[in-house]
């Protein structure tokens, strides 16, 4: 069954390109320290790296305009005593940056007005970029920063002391701490910024309550012991994660942020490499793209259905350590790009790799470019810090196409993603279903059609199934509609027997007793409780006289009508219980 057909996406045959040599960011030299961050980071304008510098901690911020080899000394920014470990740019903001040191200490840099590598001054008078902020309050190394997404001048910060600070950069104070009691290893905001996913050393995978200070959810992660990522699957109400098990093997898995107890369809392996394995989540294509540490491949996915469907994997025989991920708004719309990833190649030169859609239209496609988040944010630091839960406002990429600039289309959502309200509604319908069925006017007409209404019901179980069954059957679909097509005939005899016998009845009883003995018995129910004795036989006279013959042959056609059909439902319920038994197989040769 697995080669009957091809799983339909728009993004089966997306690749990726490489860049050439000339067109890289070429003369770099990438910190080798051995803290696990992702050492680059990349907004619209800028690509800032981990610097390799001796005495102190430094990182250097790219123009991505200007490429090819840079000069020996160029302009770095510089302020930490130790090695920088992380950066995270403000996603409002794109001259705006932060980092994170081992001396502890969290800077804030403005990137100058004309910054460039190539300045007209001689080398020695190079004059490095000075931080416009300074955060203190962790007592060691901090080794993960993070904006947040929704809120603006809102950052986290992982340190040693197994701590999480969550800040206002406005006035310059941490206003939160979650305390994990074990080393950090990845941070991931949800789409609204009220809840945030990590993993740690301990193995555990925990989502946060920011603001109560407080895990929602906490539950086992990966069982390795090297390093493991988490990723945000943007406004869904899942999480991603990338870990090895115990064996070492290289592993992927889905969680629900309801109930994370075990991860949806268990955790998927990936190979035996050993480097670690960094997930990137685009919101535009829901894919999700997993480069790994130490080699040059990059594998991604499409989610479909709570499953990650495998599309391709672009290799590369030139391994990675630094990668940053380019939001959507920066992407070359005009080459149907949707991703473009920057790794690192040897520390010394960085190389954009562009996943591309391959469409021969040459304006605007609109159904892979979705509205995304524009540069204005839901809220401000205060009004997150009091409890407020929004979405920034989306803008459209067909105006950044036409070269309009920035214009937003969809307002801020107060709700964090209508998959998470929408269940709700659901439950609540069934309970209206039963208040029409106590009605009294069915209650009397039912009882003679009651043979013909089970064969109504049984073609109603059919169709039922009939819904539930795989669409790409033909066979199945067939044989339902042959079992709906008989009840039709059910339908319509059943009104030419009832009217004629109900109504002839009561105007021959309406005759005998006069008119004005008539309209008693339907006023009072009690009154009327001896007459049926003498109505019933004026009823079956006429029946048995005239119509008997076609009563009977009605009554026979009705139970050949329901003995073919149970015997077809109960073929159908065979085949059903088979085709469940193979996809059962098949899943457990898949998975």
């Amino acid at each position: 069954m697995s080669g009957r057909f091809v799983r339909s996406s728009k993004y089966r045959h997306v690749f990726g390109q490489p860049t050439r040599k000339e067109q890289c960011y070429d003369n770099l030299r990438v910190s080798k320290n051995a803290w696990d961050t992702n050492l680059l980071k990349v907004n619209p304008k800028y690509l800032s790296v981990n610097w390799e510098a001796g005495g102190g901690g430094a990182f250097a911020v790219v123009p991505l305009h200007e490429r090819g080899k840079f000069p020996e000394k160029i302009p770095l920014f510089r302020g930490h005593t130790a090695a920088v470990l992380d950066t995270d740019w403000n996603p409002f903001n794109d001259d705006l940056i932060a980092s994170g040191s081992d001396d502890g200490k969290i800077f804030l840099w403005r990137v100058p007005e004309g910054f460039t590598l190539h300045p007209d001054v001689e080398p020695d008078e190079i004059q490095d970029v000075a931080p416009v902020g300074k955060l203190s309050g962790h007592p060691k190394k901090v080794g993960h920063v993070l904006f947040n997404p929704s809120a603006e001048n809102v950052l986290a910060t992982a340190s040693g002391d197994f701590s999480i600070k969550i800040w206002d950069i406005e006035a310059g104070d941490a206003k939160l701490t979650l305390k994990l009691g074990d080393v950090v290893q990845s941070l991931s905001w949800s789409a609204n910024g009220s809840l945030l996913v990590t993993t740690s050393r301990d193995k555990k995978l925990r989502i946060w309550d920011v603001r109560q200070e407080r895990p929602a959810q906490e539950t086992q992660g990966h069982s390795g012991a090297k390093n493991s990522r988490a990723v945000w699957l943007g406004e869904h109400d899942r999480v991603a994660t990338t870990g090895f098990s115990k064996m070492s093997d290289r592993q992927l898995a889905l969680w629900d942020i309801r109930a994370p107890r075990e991860p949806i369809n268990g955790f998927k392996v990936l190979d035996s490499i050993s480097g670690v394995c960094v997930p990137f989540w685009d919101e535009g294509t829901q894919c999700l793209y997993l480069a790994g540490k130490g080699d040059g491949n990059i594998r991604y996915f499409e989610l479909e259905n709570d499953k990650f469907e495998y599309l391709s994997e672009y290799k590369s025989s030139d391994p990675q350590r630094g990668l940053a991920f380019m939001p959507k708004r920066g992407v070359n719309m005009h080459q149907n790009e949707v991703v473009r990833i920057y790794k690192s190649v040897n520390d010394t030169y960085i190389e954009p790799i562009s996943f591309i859609v391959p469409r021969r239209s040459e304006v605007f496609q609109d159904d892979i470019y979705p509205p995304t988040t524009g540069l204005k944010p839901a809220m401000g630091p205060s009004e997150w810090f009091a409890g407020k839960e929004a979405i920034p406002p989306k803008i459209s990429l067909a105006s950044l196409y036409d070269g309009e600039g920035l214009q937003e289309v969809t307002p801020t959502l107060d709700k964090p993603t209508p998959t998470m309200s929408a269940p709700e509604p659901k439950p609540a319908e069934p309970a209206k279903a039963p208040e029409p069925a106590p009605a009294p006017e069915p209650t009397v007409i039912r009882p003679p059609p009651s043979m013909k209404e089970q064969g109504a019901s049984m073609a109603a179980m059919v169709s039922k199934y009939a819904d539930e069954d795989d669409k790409d059957d033909v066979d199945d679909s067939s044989s339902f509609e042959e079992v709906a097509r008989p009840t039709e005939r059910v339908v319509t005899t059943p009104p030419k027997v009832e009217t004629p016998k109900i109504e002839t009845p009561t105007e021959s009883a309406a005759k005998s007793k006069e008119e004005s003995t008539s309209s008693k018995p339907v006023e009072v129910s009690p009154v009327s409780a001896s007459t049926p004795v003498t109505v019933t036989p004026t009823i079956v006279e006429p029946t048995s006289t005239v119509p008997a013959d076609a009563v009977q042959r009605d009554i026979q056609e009705l139970k050949s009508l329901i003995a073919e059909q149970t015997k077809t439902i109960a073929s159908q319920a065979a085949q059903m219980q088979q085709l469940t038994a193979e996809i059962e197989s098949l899943k457990a040769k898949l998975g």
